[in-house]
């Protein structure tokens, strides 16, 4: 799944793009230590965390890109570090929940 039909499929706003991105697993948490030890590559982060530590986490596990829920803004140093380390960001109304079943045709992302 590319970045502009992942932001399709959760009614979004690409705020980070990244061509090439090619998901095919997605993992939804707020506790980035869980993040560390199930997502993987290749995966869509589904979150609130809206700062720069998600970027970080992102950055060591592979992850091609996350999915801002309710709406929340992207902060200027997470938008930069997202650019710099090239993962993708797309924001959205719905919560968790609704974005996790909006991108259940991906499997869940397995370390």
């Amino acid at each position: 799944m590319s970045i502009t039909e992942l932001a399709e499929k959760v009614g979004g706003t690409i705020v980070v793009d990244k061509p090439g991105a090619a998901i095919r697993f997605a993992y939804a948490s707020d506790l980035l230590s869980d993040v560390m030890g199930h997502c993987g590559e290749e995966s869509v982060l589904v979150t609130i965390q809206n700062h720069l530590n998600t970027i970080a986490v992102c950055t060591l596990d592979g992850i091609e890109a996350i999915v801002i829920c309710h709406d929340r803004p992207v902060p200027d140093d997470m938008k930069a570090a997202a650019e710099r380390e090239e993962v993708a960001i797309v924001t959205t109304s719905l919560s968790q929940f609704e974005a996790s079943v909006a991108l259940a045709s991906l499997p869940p992302s397995r370390k």
